[in-house]
Protein backbone atom coordinates (compact mmCIF):
# COMPACT_ATOMS: atom_id res chain seq x y z
CA UNK A 1 0.00 0.00 0.00
CA UNK A 2 2.54 1.98 0.68
CA UNK A 3 4.16 1.63 -2.81
CA UNK A 4 1.15 2.05 -5.01
CA UNK A 5 0.24 5.36 -3.11
CA UNK A 6 3.38 7.28 -4.17
CA UNK A 7 2.83 5.63 -8.10
CA UNK A 8 -1.10 6.95 -8.16
CA UNK A 9 0.10 10.17 -6.56
CA UNK A 10 3.08 11.08 -9.23
CA UNK A 11 0.35 9.23 -12.39
CA UNK A 12 -2.30 11.79 -11.36
CA UNK A 13 0.31 15.10 -11.64
CA UNK A 14 1.72 13.47 -14.22
CA UNK A 15 -1.84 13.49 -16.29
CA UNK A 16 -2.89 17.31 -14.81
CA UNK A 17 0.01 18.38 -16.26
CA UNK A 18 0.04 16.50 -19.77
CA UNK A 19 -0.63 19.05 -23.04
CA UNK A 20 -3.71 18.57 -24.42
CA UNK A 21 -2.53 15.82 -27.44
CA UNK A 22 -6.04 15.73 -29.11
CA UNK A 23 -6.42 19.67 -29.56
CA UNK A 24 -7.39 19.67 -33.99
CA UNK A 25 -5.15 21.90 -35.90
CA UNK A 26 -6.66 25.01 -37.40
CA UNK A 27 -6.23 24.52 -41.34
CA UNK A 28 -7.57 27.18 -44.41
CA UNK A 29 -8.80 26.53 -47.73
CA UNK A 30 -6.23 27.44 -50.44
CA UNK A 31 -7.69 30.37 -52.21
CA UNK A 32 -7.38 28.31 -55.19
CA UNK A 33 -7.44 24.60 -55.27
CA UNK A 34 -5.43 22.58 -57.69
CA UNK A 35 -4.25 18.86 -58.60
CA UNK A 36 -1.52 17.60 -60.46
CA UNK A 37 -2.19 13.85 -60.16
CA UNK A 38 -5.50 13.09 -60.11
CA UNK A 39 -6.36 12.40 -56.69
CA UNK A 40 -7.21 14.98 -54.20
CA UNK A 41 -5.82 15.04 -50.61
CA UNK A 42 -6.17 17.10 -47.81
CA UNK A 43 -2.95 18.92 -48.90
CA UNK A 44 -4.43 19.91 -51.85
CA UNK A 45 -7.25 21.77 -49.82
CA UNK A 46 -5.38 23.49 -46.70
CA UNK A 47 -2.62 25.31 -46.19
CA UNK A 48 -1.17 23.93 -43.37
CA UNK A 49 -2.44 20.44 -42.98
CA UNK A 50 0.92 18.88 -41.96
CA UNK A 51 0.90 14.97 -41.24
CA UNK A 52 -2.68 14.70 -42.18
CA UNK A 53 -1.78 16.31 -46.34
CA UNK A 54 -1.74 13.02 -48.03
CA UNK A 55 -5.11 11.98 -46.36
CA UNK A 56 -7.48 11.38 -49.59
CA UNK A 57 -10.40 13.08 -50.15
CA UNK A 58 -11.60 12.32 -53.69
CA UNK A 59 -10.49 10.90 -57.35
CA UNK A 60 -10.03 13.53 -60.00
CA UNK A 61 -10.86 11.69 -63.22
CA UNK A 62 -11.61 14.62 -65.14
CA UNK A 63 -10.33 18.24 -65.40
CA UNK A 64 -11.85 19.03 -62.21
CA UNK A 65 -13.94 18.02 -59.66
CA UNK A 66 -16.63 19.40 -57.37
CA UNK A 67 -16.82 18.43 -53.85
CA UNK A 68 -19.09 18.63 -50.81
CA UNK A 69 -17.70 21.17 -48.40
CA UNK A 70 -19.11 19.56 -45.12
CA UNK A 71 -18.00 16.44 -46.34
CA UNK A 72 -14.49 17.55 -46.90
CA UNK A 73 -15.23 19.48 -43.21
CA UNK A 74 -15.99 16.33 -41.65
CA UNK A 75 -13.37 14.22 -43.32
CA UNK A 76 -10.85 17.15 -41.98
CA UNK A 77 -11.78 16.72 -38.39
CA UNK A 78 -11.18 12.68 -38.76
CA UNK A 79 -7.86 13.42 -39.75
CA UNK A 80 -7.03 16.05 -36.83
CA UNK A 81 -7.73 19.36 -39.11
CA UNK A 82 -10.41 21.79 -37.96
CA UNK A 83 -11.41 23.95 -41.17
CA UNK A 84 -14.21 26.21 -39.28
CA UNK A 85 -15.44 27.41 -43.06
CA UNK A 86 -15.95 30.70 -42.10
CA UNK A 87 -16.90 31.60 -45.55
CA UNK A 88 -20.19 29.17 -45.27
CA UNK A 89 -18.80 27.83 -48.40
CA UNK A 90 -21.34 24.88 -50.20
CA UNK A 91 -18.91 23.49 -52.66
CA UNK A 92 -15.13 23.33 -53.66
CA UNK A 93 -14.26 23.08 -56.81
CA UNK A 94 -10.18 21.24 -57.56
CA UNK A 95 -8.86 22.13 -61.06
CA UNK A 96 -5.90 20.89 -62.57
CA UNK A 97 -2.68 22.78 -62.07
CA UNK A 98 -1.49 24.50 -65.33
CA UNK A 99 1.56 23.00 -65.13
CA UNK A 100 0.17 19.12 -64.72
CA UNK A 101 0.94 17.60 -68.21
CA UNK A 102 1.46 17.74 -71.78
CA UNK A 103 -2.60 16.66 -72.33
CA UNK A 104 -3.98 20.09 -70.54
CA UNK A 105 -1.43 22.09 -72.27
CA UNK A 106 -2.65 20.68 -75.95
CA UNK A 107 -6.33 20.95 -74.74
CA UNK A 108 -5.40 24.40 -73.74
CA UNK A 109 -4.02 25.20 -77.44
CA UNK A 110 -6.25 23.76 -79.34
CA UNK A 111 -8.70 26.36 -78.77
CA UNK A 112 -11.14 24.19 -76.84
CA UNK A 113 -13.59 25.70 -74.28
CA UNK A 114 -13.55 24.64 -69.97
CA UNK A 115 -17.25 23.11 -69.44
CA UNK A 116 -19.11 21.04 -66.84
CA UNK A 117 -19.34 17.17 -67.82
CA UNK A 118 -21.57 14.67 -66.40
CA UNK A 119 -19.22 11.96 -64.24
CA UNK A 120 -21.28 8.98 -64.82
CA UNK A 121 -24.20 8.34 -66.57
CA UNK A 122 -27.62 9.28 -65.40
CA UNK A 123 -31.17 7.98 -65.53
CA UNK A 124 -34.10 10.17 -65.63
CA UNK A 125 -35.39 11.46 -62.46
CA UNK A 126 -31.83 10.57 -60.84
CA UNK A 127 -30.94 13.83 -58.89
CA UNK A 128 -27.35 15.55 -59.56
CA UNK A 129 -25.10 15.66 -57.05
CA UNK A 130 -21.58 17.00 -56.59
CA UNK A 131 -19.62 14.32 -57.21
CA UNK A 132 -21.42 14.05 -60.72
CA UNK A 133 -20.14 16.70 -62.09
CA UNK A 134 -16.41 17.28 -63.57
CA UNK A 135 -14.84 20.20 -65.73
CA UNK A 136 -13.49 19.43 -68.88
CA UNK A 137 -13.01 20.47 -72.24
CA UNK A 138 -15.45 20.71 -75.66
CA UNK A 139 -14.74 22.11 -78.34
CA UNK A 140 -17.80 24.37 -77.93
CA UNK A 141 -20.21 24.95 -75.36
CA UNK A 142 -24.19 25.18 -75.69
CA UNK A 143 -25.93 28.50 -75.49
CA UNK A 144 -27.31 27.24 -71.92
CA UNK A 145 -24.08 25.21 -70.74
CA UNK A 146 -23.88 25.33 -67.08
CA UNK A 147 -21.46 28.09 -65.94
CA UNK A 148 -21.76 27.59 -62.08
CA UNK A 149 -21.91 23.66 -60.74
CA UNK A 150 -24.70 24.94 -58.42
CA UNK A 151 -27.19 25.19 -61.41
CA UNK A 152 -27.16 21.58 -61.95
CA UNK A 153 -26.42 19.95 -58.60
CA UNK A 154 -29.64 18.92 -56.88
CA UNK A 155 -31.95 18.97 -59.83
CA UNK A 156 -33.59 15.66 -61.39
CA UNK A 157 -32.11 14.87 -65.00
CA UNK A 158 -35.07 14.88 -67.51
CA UNK A 159 -34.11 12.34 -69.56
CA UNK A 160 -30.79 9.35 -69.63
CA UNK A 161 -27.67 11.47 -69.57
CA UNK A 162 -24.12 9.79 -71.04
CA UNK A 163 -21.18 10.38 -68.84
CA UNK A 164 -18.41 13.11 -70.43
CA UNK A 165 -22.06 14.93 -72.04
CA UNK A 166 -21.76 18.64 -71.30
CA UNK A 167 -24.06 19.69 -68.47
CA UNK A 168 -26.74 22.19 -69.56
CA UNK A 169 -29.92 23.81 -68.58
CA UNK A 170 -32.16 21.70 -70.37
CA UNK A 171 -31.00 19.01 -69.06
CA UNK A 172 -32.13 19.46 -65.49
CA UNK A 173 -35.90 20.41 -64.00
CA UNK A 174 -36.42 20.65 -59.98
CA UNK A 175 -37.34 16.99 -58.61
CA UNK A 176 -41.00 16.46 -58.31
CA UNK A 177 -42.19 15.91 -54.91
CA UNK A 178 -46.17 16.53 -54.63
CA UNK A 179 -47.87 14.08 -57.05
CA UNK A 180 -51.39 14.25 -58.16
CA UNK A 181 -54.01 13.17 -55.22
CA UNK A 182 -51.18 12.82 -52.24
CA UNK A 183 -52.39 14.28 -49.12
CA UNK A 184 -50.32 17.45 -47.89
CA UNK A 185 -49.74 19.73 -45.51
CA UNK A 186 -50.07 23.23 -46.31
CA UNK A 187 -48.66 25.99 -44.36
CA UNK A 188 -49.83 29.80 -43.35
CA UNK A 189 -47.49 31.57 -42.05
CA UNK A 190 -47.65 35.57 -41.71
CA UNK A 191 -47.14 38.16 -38.81
CA UNK A 192 -46.19 35.72 -36.12
CA UNK A 193 -48.66 33.19 -37.04
CA UNK A 194 -48.65 29.87 -38.37
CA UNK A 195 -51.43 27.64 -39.32
CA UNK A 196 -50.99 23.97 -40.98
CA UNK A 197 -54.40 22.53 -42.52
CA UNK A 198 -54.70 18.75 -44.72
CA UNK A 199 -55.88 19.33 -48.73
CA UNK A 200 -55.36 17.05 -51.29
CA UNK A 201 -53.12 17.79 -54.23
CA UNK A 202 -54.71 18.48 -57.21
CA UNK A 203 -51.42 18.44 -59.85
CA UNK A 204 -48.20 17.52 -59.44
CA UNK A 205 -45.19 19.87 -58.46
CA UNK A 206 -41.90 20.38 -58.42
CA UNK A 207 -39.95 22.11 -55.40
CA UNK A 208 -41.03 25.86 -55.41
CA UNK A 209 -43.79 25.15 -58.22
CA UNK A 210 -47.27 25.91 -57.61
CA UNK A 211 -49.70 23.18 -57.46
CA UNK A 212 -53.89 23.79 -56.83
CA UNK A 213 -54.71 22.08 -53.56
CA UNK A 214 -57.80 21.27 -51.92
CA UNK A 215 -58.89 21.68 -48.39
CA UNK A 216 -59.89 18.25 -46.77
CA UNK A 217 -62.06 19.96 -44.56
CA UNK A 218 -63.60 23.23 -46.26
CA UNK A 219 -63.46 21.85 -50.09
CA UNK A 220 -62.39 24.90 -51.04
CA UNK A 221 -59.47 25.34 -53.79
CA UNK A 222 -56.44 27.30 -53.09
CA UNK A 223 -53.06 27.83 -55.27
CA UNK A 224 -50.12 26.35 -53.09
CA UNK A 225 -46.30 26.05 -53.18
CA UNK A 226 -44.55 23.19 -53.17
CA UNK A 227 -41.90 23.20 -50.21
CA UNK A 228 -40.81 19.39 -49.89
CA UNK A 229 -42.14 16.11 -50.11
CA UNK A 230 -45.85 16.25 -48.55
CA UNK A 231 -45.63 20.07 -47.81
CA UNK A 232 -46.75 23.40 -49.66
CA UNK A 233 -46.62 27.18 -48.34
CA UNK A 234 -50.08 29.15 -49.05
CA UNK A 235 -50.55 33.19 -48.35
CA UNK A 236 -47.47 34.99 -48.32
CA UNK A 237 -45.25 32.63 -48.14
CA UNK A 238 -46.22 31.20 -51.40
CA UNK A 239 -46.42 34.24 -52.91
CA UNK A 240 -42.56 35.11 -52.00
CA UNK A 241 -41.07 32.07 -53.06
CA UNK A 242 -43.37 32.73 -56.21
CA UNK A 243 -41.57 36.09 -56.64
CA UNK A 244 -38.40 35.03 -55.76
CA UNK A 245 -35.86 32.62 -57.68
CA UNK A 246 -33.53 32.77 -54.81
CA UNK A 247 -36.35 31.45 -52.39
CA UNK A 248 -36.85 28.88 -55.08
CA UNK A 249 -32.92 27.78 -55.15
CA UNK A 250 -33.04 27.87 -51.15
CA UNK A 251 -35.60 25.14 -51.23
CA UNK A 252 -33.41 22.56 -52.81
Amino acid sequence: MTLIRPLLLAAALWVGCAPAVLAATSVTLKAEVYDSDGVVTLGDLFDGAGSAADVRVAAKPGLSVVLDAGAVQQLARRAGLDWANAQGLRRIIVRTGADSGTATAAAARSGNVEVLTYARNLSTGDIVQPEDLIWGKAAAAPNDAAQDAEQIIGLAARRPLRAGSVAAARDVTAPQVIAAGDIVTLTYEAAGMMLSVKAKAMGRAALGEGFAAQNLTSKRTVQAVATGPGQAAVGPGADQILASPAARYALR
